[in-house]
């Protein structure tokens, strides 16, 4: 038995390599940094080369979109008709895309939603009877 425990304990000189505070870990990433490390960063950010520089102006593009057309440029609208033919069609077939309930669970929902609005009409009708007979009494 002894033997499989100290497989799953770690060897003492792992514990002690290991930093324990925040303040020891900081320290340890900072050493295991590279020297020059900004300094290069700084000079690849100085001179961007051409095929950088082609990828920004092409992400900037894309970024940014079409231009905005001129009024000239515009089309005219519709008439009325063809705007209201046009927004019936599109109700019909978003219509078409609902999942209608079932006859049982059309039943189900409106017995749920009828014993709601009979026990919330229950109770404002309690809370104002009580109210009435505090006033009552209080105010004679």
């Amino acid at each position: 038995m002894s033997e499989g425990r100290e497989q799953d304990q770690p060897d003492e000189r792992e514990r002690a390599s290991r930093p324990v505070t925040a303040a020891a870990r900081r320290e340890r990433r900072g050493s295991a940094r590279p020297a020059g490390r900004k300094d290069a960063a700084r000079s690849a950010e100085a001179k961007p080369s051409k095929e950088a520089a082609k990828a920004d102006s092409d992400a900037e593009a894309t970024r940014k979109g079409k231009p905005t057309r001129a009024r000239e440029d515009r089309e005219k609208r519709p008439s009325i008709f063809a705007r209201l033919i046009r927004y019936v069609r599109e109700v019909v077939s978003e219509l078409r895309k609902v999942i209608w309930p079932t006859r049982k669970q059309m039943v189900t929902y409106t017995s749920v939603v009828l014993v709601f609005v009979a026990f919330m009409v229950a109770l404002v009708f309690g809370l104002d009877a009580a109210f009435a007979w505090g006033v009552f009494r209080l105010f004679g």
